[in-house]
């Protein structure tokens, strides 16, 4: 039986691990990587690839800025391009209640420097002349974009080992336990992996560890639905996404530079955790077929050529478990984003490594402390 000793053991090897095992490399810490299948292989490589911050509640604008920092420099600090388009994310609505809606936001997240624009619909259908007739308003934030997230958990990866990271992938682990002063990781395989430190990315996978920990929390796992249509022309430079109840479900989609448009929304689907399988319900893909076209008629003449979906852990208050844990020293948690960490993905594992090799972080994530949900137990009790 063999054993790997480091200062940081993570679980999860997704773009939040991989992130964090390269900034505590950054800070001369050594750190082990776990990954039950490849790095980047669940929820990081199958979501629809925003990089906005725009729409985000304001208590993550700052998170979400770090991030953003992260990204501008992708290339430099990993090595590999990631497709990164920052032509900006336009918002749209159909109501003088849905411009009222980004009006209001426009205003209350003036001060994180998103830069939004509102633009009423003269202003907005001469700008974008691919909008539908029905569209009456939107906002535009022309610094967000968009990037592909097959590829970059995998390169961040690779630059964390390049950096001196051990990445283990392929390697299912069935216990995490603190142990005296260390946290004993065994994987199904018998390998033992030991560190003082021990960091929970685990995704849909997180409320598993956290709760053999006494930290339950109240996470449901879903299925987003996506799909990707035959490549056209590049002609849509932001992702455009309609608010929420433009329809019975928010569509949202993007153009990549070899013209295919990735197509998001149109609800969830239940996840078979046992055997690890995510499906896709074709009336969610006939949905965004009969949408999608009342935001840009063209893609009515469109077709899909793939569909696919992956397995994503939703908290009941839709925050994440993100800090240390309540109940154990020198355990950390870094899981439960919802459906909207792959922007934040970078920005997560800076400030994470920042929290364990320093104790504290410039960026304040206190509202995502674990302990909430034992105190939210305790006043219902």
């Amino acid at each position: 039986m063999s054993t790997n000793k480091a200062d940081a053991v993570i679980v999860g090897g997704g773009i939040m691990g991989a992130s964090a095992a390269f900034f505590l490399r950054q800070r001369g810490m050594s750190v082990i990587l776990l990954e039950r299948g490849l790095i980047g292989q669940q929820a990081s490589g199958v979501n629809f690839g925003n990089t906005r911050r725009m729409g985000r509640p304001l208590e993550q604008l700052p998170l979400s800025n770090r991030a953003r920092e992260t990204w501008l420099k992708f290339k430099e600090l990993f090595g590999a391009d990631v497709e990164l388009l920052l032509n900006g994310h336009l918002r749209v609505g159909t109501t003088q209640a849905h411009e009222e809606r980004m009006v209001q936001y426009a205003q209350d997240a003036k001060d994180f420097g998103l830069g939004m624009q509102m633009l009423g619909k003269q202003a907005l259908h001469e700008r974008f002349p691919y909008l539908g007739p029905d569209i009456t308003a939107g906002c535009y934030a022309p610094n967000d974009g968009h990037a592909n997230p097959r590829l970059a958990a995998p390169i961040i990866g690779r630059a964390a080992a390049r950096a001196g990271a051990q990445v283990f992938e392929n390697t299912e682990i069935v216990a995490v336990e603190k142990d005296g002063e260390e946290f004993r990781v065994t994987a199904a395989d018998g390998r033992i992996f030991r560190a003082p430190v021990a960091l929970i990315t685990a995704g849909a996978w997180g409320n598993r560890i956290s709760a053999s920990f006494g930290e339950p929390v109240p996470m449901i796992v879903k299925a987003p639905q996506m799909c990707v249509t035959e490549p056209v022309p590049y002609a849509i430079k932001p992702t455009i996404g309609a608010i929420a109840d433009v329809f019975e479900q928010v569509v949202f989609f993007r153009q990549v530079a070899r013209g295919n448009i990735v197509i998001g929304g149109g609800g969830h689907e239940p996840v078979d955790m046992v055997n690890l399988r995510a499906y896709v319900n074709p009336s969610r893909t006939l949905y965004k077929l009969a949408n999608a076209p009342r935001v840009v008629p063209a893609f009515k003449h469109l077709n899909i050529i793939r569909v696919w979906s992956g397995i994503e852990g939703y908290m009941e208050d839709s925050r994440p478990a993100m800090g240390p844990s309540a109940r154990v020293p020198g355990l950390y948690y870094a899981f439960g984003f919802s459906g909207e960490g792959f922007q934040l993905g970078p920005g997560v594992g800076d400030v994470m490594a920042e929290l364990i090799h320093t104790g504290t972080t410039t960026t304040p994530i206190e509202c995502y402390h674990i302990g909430r949900f034992s105190q939210q137990a305790t006043q219902a009790a």
